[in-house]
């Protein structure tokens, strides 16, 4: 009787000690790895490019992201997926009618998203927090994909988002689109083009818990 009650007290501490340690482990330890995109003025993607007569740019304003990042306490350790996706006819300038003419060339009707989806990443820390992240993709402008290289910033800041930045140069023809001219000929869009992005992600738990 008394070996059964001994039992008895060694499982009750045993219990209490695991709840002790689960209890004590930081709740960023337990969380999720799927971060969303945080939508607002610091979700920014512009495309810049130019012409025979002026520079442009452009704002993507439809725009949606989430990736699996894996954190391990305040370390980002690995970017297991990732996907980013923008509406073709949500990019906008200050000019409808250049606004009109990307979509023609893009052909927006008919290929209505532009895409990116994570083949691979290497996450490398630079320093207290600040990461290095070398992400191999596959982009999808106009229904043709190219598997692209993006070198991104990443920074976990104090709140636990996931602050990404960088720019990519791309060209119209590695998409099977010719660099349009317009007003019979007098303005030439150049081929190269610039995307330039500033992005922060939010554990989607805890995004979900403040929507």
């Amino acid at each position: 009787m008394k070996m059964k009650n001994l039992s008895k007290q060694i499982a009750a501490i045993t219990l209490t000690m695991a709840a002790v340690i689960f209890l004590s482990i930081p709740q960023r330890l337990m969380a999720q790895a799927n971060y969303k995109l945080v939508q607002g003025k610091d979700a920014v993607v512009t495309v810049q490019g130019s012409s025979n007569v002026h520079d442009w740019t452009e704002t993507a304003t439809s725009i949606e992201s989430q990736g699996d990042f894996k954190m391990e306490g305040d370390q980002l350790r690995s970017l297991r997926s990732f996907s980013f996706s923008a509406t073709a006819k949500g990019l906008k300038s200050d000019h409808s009618s250049m606004d009109n003419r990307t979509y023609s060339t893009i052909k927006a009707d008919k290929f209505p998203m532009i895409t990116y989806k994570l083949n691979s990443a290497v996450v490398t820390l630079i320093q207290k927090n600040k990461y290095a992240i070398k992400a191999t993709g596959d982009l999808t402008i106009a229904g043709a994909t190219q598997t692209i290289v993006l070198n991104v910033d990443a920074v976990v800041n104090a709140d636990n988002t996931i602050s990404c930045r960088g720019s990519q140069k791309i060209q119209l023809t590695d998409y099977k689109i010719d660099p349009p001219s317009f007003l019979l000929g007098a303005m030439k869009v150049k081929n190269d083009l610039t995307i330039q992005f500033n992005l922060v992600y939010k554990n989607n738990q805890l995004l979900s818990k403040t929507n």
